[in-house]
C-alpha cells in the first residue's frame, strides 16, 4: 500500500513537471533572443533639433523587446515619412541596437511670387497651401504647383509655368519662391462643326458663347478656352436644335486641342442633326377631379402641325403649372410623354398632369454675386420663400436669370430644408463683365467714312440698370447720344429709360438744306404675350433747318427756322423669326404710330409699318418678301419738310438717297413724301466658297413709291407711280464687321428720279 502511494506520487510530481515545462520549452526561440541575439535592447534617434524624440518614438512599429524584422523595419520607415515632418529617414541595426537617423523638414520662412503680373499676390497665395511657420515638403509643393497652374488656365493661361525655388536659411528655415511665366492668354484659333447640314458654322457660331479670337475682342473674356464654357456650349447647341424641330439631335462631342505652338486652341464640335420633326397630336390628361381639361388645352403653346418647338414644350408646361396654380393646384407635376413617329416624322407630346408631394421653400440663398445685387437676381425668380415647391418655375427662373447677361453661369439647385416639407433652393452664379467700350470705323456709299465710340454698362452699380453714351461722325450726319434703361420700373416687368439726343443730318445735295434735332424721348416697354412687344414714348425735341441754300426750293425756304415737336409714340412688335440678325425662317412685323400735338408747334399723325416673311427653300437658301409703308398727315396745317418721308437707297436699292419722290423741278431738291409703299422679294444663298469664309449671295427686285405733298405748283413733280429695280448683292459676316454690296438697277423709273447703281457699306464695333 506505502509502495503504490509512492509510485502514485511519483507519477503526479512527474507529471506536474512536464506540464510546467512545456510553456518554457515553446517560448525557448524568444528566449534565446532575449538572451541578446535578435532583440530590440535599445532605441537612438539621431537628427532631430525642433521635433521631439517622443514624437518619433511614437510612430514606430519596433518596441524595446521585439524582434527585429525587415517588415517592421519597412513599416517604421513608411509611417515616419508619412508624417511630412521629415525630408529623409534611415532606420539600421548595430548589434541589438536600433539607430533611427532623420533629418528634419525645414519651416518655411517666407512665400513668395515672382513674374506674376495679371495675377496679384493675394489671389495666388489665397490658392495655396503651405504657409509661413508651416512646415515645408516637396509633396505640398507639388500640390500647389499644380493649383496655380490651374488658376492660370481658368483665366485663359494655359502657357503659363511655375517653377518653385527652394532658398535655405539658418536655422533650418527656408524661403519659398514660386518664379511664374503667365504667357499670353490663350485664345480660340478656330472653331468647327462637324455633322452639321441644316446650319452652318456661321450660323452655329451665333449660338454658342464661345468665340474666336480677333482684335477686337481685347475687352472680352469669350475668346479664351474655357472648358466650362465648352460644356454650357454643348447645351446651348441642344436647345437651339430643339427649338428648330430636331428631336434626335445628339452632342456627340466637343474637343479643345492645343496648338502647337500653345498659344491658342482648336475647338471641334461633332453633332448629329437627326431629321427635323413636326408635332404630332398634343394634349392634356389628368386623373385630377373638377380640371377642364379643355380650358388647359388653351394655354397649350404647341400645335399640331407646326415645326416641333423644345422652348413650346418648355413653356407649356409652365403655362399648365401656373393654370393648375390658379385653379388652387400649388403642388403639381407636369410630365410630357413623348411619342416619337420616325415615319411620319412627327412627335406627339401628352401633358400628363399628376399632384406631386407637398413641398414648401423654406429659404433662398443667393451665392457667388460680389457685385450683382441680391434684389436683381431674386426678382427674376418666379417663386419667393414660403411658396410651393415647383420645378417649372425653378427652370423658368434660371432661364431668366441666364437671359440677364450678367452672368457666365447660371445654377439652381435645392437641398433638404428644417422638415421633411420643406426645401432650400441655392442660386449660385458667376460674375462676367458687363462694361463694353466700342469703338466702330465704315465706309457706307450713303453716309461716306463712318466714325463711331460708345461707352455702356450693362449692370449700372450691379442695380441691373443699362447706362450709355455713344457719339457717331460722319461725312453726313454726327449724333451724340445719352440713354439710361431701368429694365425692372417699378419692380414689373416693365422696362422704363431716357434718351437725351442731338443728330445733325446733311442734306445739302438731296434738299438743300442742313437739320439738327435737339431733345429727349421717355420709353417704356413690356411683353405682351408671346414674342408680342409692346413699347411706348414720348418725344420733345427742337428741330431746326439751317444753312438753306439761296437757289433752294421756296418748299425748303418756307421750312426754314426752329420748331418745336411734342410727340408720343407707340410700337408693336410681333417676333417670330429664329434669328433676328440673320433670319431663315418665320416672320417679323412692326406697327409704329406717333402722334405729335401735345405742346409744341408740330401736329400731326404719322403711322408706319413693315413686315418680313422667310421661308427656308434649301440647306441655306432663304426666300424672303418683305412690305413696308408709312403715312403722314397734318392736323389743322401742313406737313414740314423735315418731318416727311426721304426714300430712296435704303428702301429700293438702284436708286440714291431720297432718290423718288416728290422733288421740284427747277432746283432738283428732294422735297419728302407725306405717303410711301415698298416691297422686296429676295432670294439668298450661299457661296461656293469655305465656310472660314461665310459670304452669302442674294438676287432681288425692289418695288417702291413716294407721294403726295401738301404744296402744289407747276414746277412741282409729284408721281404716284410705281418705280422698280432689281440686282443682286453679297454679305460678308467678316472679322470687321458686316459688309454689303449690292448692284440695283432702275427698271421702271421717272424721268426727275435720282438714280444710283452701286451701294457698299462696311462697319464694326468692338
Amino acid at each position: 500500500m506505502t509502495a503504490r502511494w509512492t509510485a502514485s506520487l511519483f507519477l503526479a510530481v512527474a507529471l506536474l513537471l512536464t506540464h510546467a515545462a512545456t510553456p518554457f520549452a515553446q517560448s525557448a526561440p524568444d528566449a534565446g533572443t532575449a538572451s541578446g541575439e535578435d532583440v530590440v535592447e535599445a532605441i537612438r534617434i539621431e537628427g532631430t533639433n525642433r521635433i521631439e524624440q517622443e514624437t518619433v518614438r511614437s510612430y514606430l512599429l519596433l518596441r524595446l523587446g521585439d524582434k527585429f524584422t525587415a517588415e517592421r523595419m519597412d513599416k517604421s520607415l513608411k509611417s515616419l515619412f508619412v508624417t511630412g515632418l521629415f525630408n529623409d529617414v534611415k532606420l539600421f541595426r548595430q548589434g541589438n541596437t536600433l539607430i533611427v537617423r532623420v533629418e528634419e523638414n525645414p519651416i518655411i520662412n517666407r512665400v513668395a511670387f515672382e513674374g506674376n503680373d495679371k495675377l496679384d499676390d493675394d489671389e495666388l497665395l489665397a490658392e495655396v497651401q503651405l504657409r509661413p511657420r508651416v512646415v515645408y515638403t516637396r509633396t505640398k509643393v507639388q500640390s500647389d504647383t499644380k493649383r496655380l497652374l490651374d488658376l492660370y488656365r481658368a483665366s485663359g493661361r494655359f502657357a503659363a509655368t511655375v517653377e518653385p525655388k527652394v532658398i535655405p536659411l539658418e536655422q533650418n528655415r527656408v524661403d519659398l519662391v514660386f518664379e511664374i511665366n503667365e504667357g499670353d492668354v490663350t485664345g480660340i484659333r478656330r472653331i468647327t462643326f462637324i455633322g452639321n447640314r441644316r446650319f452652318d458654322d456661321g450660323q452655329l457660331k451665333d449660338v454658342i458663347l464661345t468665340k474666336e479670337s480677333a482684335f477686337w475682342r481685347i475687352l472680352s473674356t469669350d475668346d479664351t478656352y474655357d472648358p466650362d464654357r465648352l460644356t454650357f456650349d454643348q447645351e446651348l447647341l441642344r436647345k437651339f436644335y430643339l427649338s428648330k424641330g430636331y428631336a434626335d439631335f445628339r452632342n456627340v462631342s466637343v474637343v479643345a486641342e492645343l496648338t502647337p505652338d500653345r498659344d491658342d486652341f482648336f475647338v471641334t464640335f461633332t453633332v448629329e442633326e437627326g431629321e427635323r420633326y413636326k408635332f404630332g397630336a398634343v394634349g392634356v390628361t389628368t386623373n385630377l377631379k373638377n380640371v377642364d381639361v379643355d380650358k388647359l388645352n388653351e394655354t397649350v403653346s404647341a400645335t399640331e402641325g407646326e415645326w416641333y418647338d423644345g422652348d413650346s414644350v418648355e413653356d407649356t408646361i409652365t403655362n399648365l403649372t401656373d393654370e393648375m396654380g390658379t385653379l388652387g393646384y400649388a403642388f403639381v407635376e407636369v410630365r410630357p410623354r413623348i411619342t416619337r413617329d420616325r415615319d411620319a416624322r412627327t412627335v406627339g407630346v401628352d401633358f400628363q398632369i399628376q399632384e406631386g408631394p407637398r413641398v414648401f421653400v423654406e429659404r433662398i440663398n443667393i451665392m457667388g454675386n460680389s457685385r450683382t445685387r441680391d434684389e436683381v437676381i431674386r426678382r427674376e425668380l418666379r417663386f419667393a420663400e414660403g411658396d410651393a415647391f415647383n420645378t417649372a418655375q425653378i427652370r423658368d427662373s434660371r432661364r431668366r436669370i441666364r437671359n440677364l447677361d450678367f452672368f457666365d453661369e447660371v445654377e439652381i439647385n435645392n437641398v433638404p430644408g428644417s422638415a421633411p416639407d420643406r426645401t432650400i433652393v441655392n442660386v449660385e452664379v458667376k460674375e462676367k463683365s458687363t462694361g463694353e467700350l466700342s469703338i466702330g470705323a465704315g465706309f457706307s456709299s450713303a453716309d461716306g467714312a463712318i466714325g463711331t465710340i460708345g461707352l455702356r454698362e450693362r449692370n449700372f452699380l450691379g442695380r441691373g440698370q443699362d447706362v450709355g453714351v455713344a457719339f457717331s461722325l460722319s461725312q453726313r450726319t454726327q449724333s451724340l447720344d445719352l440713354s439710361f434703361t431701368e429694365p425692372k420700373f417699378l419692380e414689373r416687368d416693365l422696362s422704363a429709360g431716357i434718351d437725351l439726343f442731338r443728330l445733325t443730318r446733311d442734306f445739302e445735295d438731296e434738299g438743300g438744306f442742313d437739320q439738327r434735332d435737339t431733345g429727349f424721348r421717355l420709353r417704356g416697354g413690356y411683353e405682351l404675350g408671346r414674342d408680342l412687344y409692346q413699347n411706348v414714348n414720348y418725344t420733345l425735341q427742337e428741330r431746326k433747318i439751317k444753312n438753306v441754300e439761296d437757289d433752294a426750293s421756296i418748299v425748303v425756304k418756307r421750312s426754314e427756322g426752329k420748331t418745336l415737336t411734342s410727340s408720343v409714340g407707340q410700337r408693336l412688335l410681333l417676333d417670330k423669326v429664329d434669328d433676328r440678325r440673320n433670319p431663315s425662317e418665320g416672320y417679323l412685323a412692326r406697327l409704329n404710330l406717333e402722334l405729335a400735338g401735345l405742346g409744341g408747334r408740330q401736329r400731326f399723325v404719322k403711322p408706319e409699318f413693315n413686315a418680313s416673311w422667310y421661308y427656308p427653300i434649301l440647306d441655306q437658301w432663304v426666300f424672303s418678301l418683305t412690305g413696308r409703308g408709312g403715312i403722314i398727315r397734318g392736323i389743322n396745317q401742313d406737313v414740314r419738310i423735315s418731318d416727311r418721308f426721304f426714300i430712296g437707297q435704303n428702301q429700293i436699292r438702284g436708286f440714291a438717297i431720297a432718290g423718288i419722290g416728290p422733288r421740284d423741278a427747277v432746283t432738283d431738291d428732294a422735297l419728302g413724301a407725306n405717303s410711301w409703299y415698298g416691297g422686296t422679294v429676295e432670294l439668298s444663298f450661299p457661296l461656293p466658297l469655305p465656310k472660314e469664309f461665310p459670304v452669302k449671295g442674294r438676287v432681288f427686285t425692289d418695288i417702291a413709291s413716294a407721294f403726295d405733298l401738301d404744296e402744289e405748283g407747276d414746277t412741282i413733280l409729284n408721281e404716284k407711280s410705281p418705280r422698280l429695280s432689281a440686282g443682286f448683292g453679297i454679305t460678308w459676316d467678316s472679322p470687321f464687321g458686316p459688309v454689303l454690296v449690292d448692284l440695283g438697277v432702275a427698271i421702271i423709273k421717272e424721268d426727275f428720279d435720282d438714280e444710283e447703281l452701286f451701294r457698299f457699306s462696311f462697319g464694326t464695333r468692338f
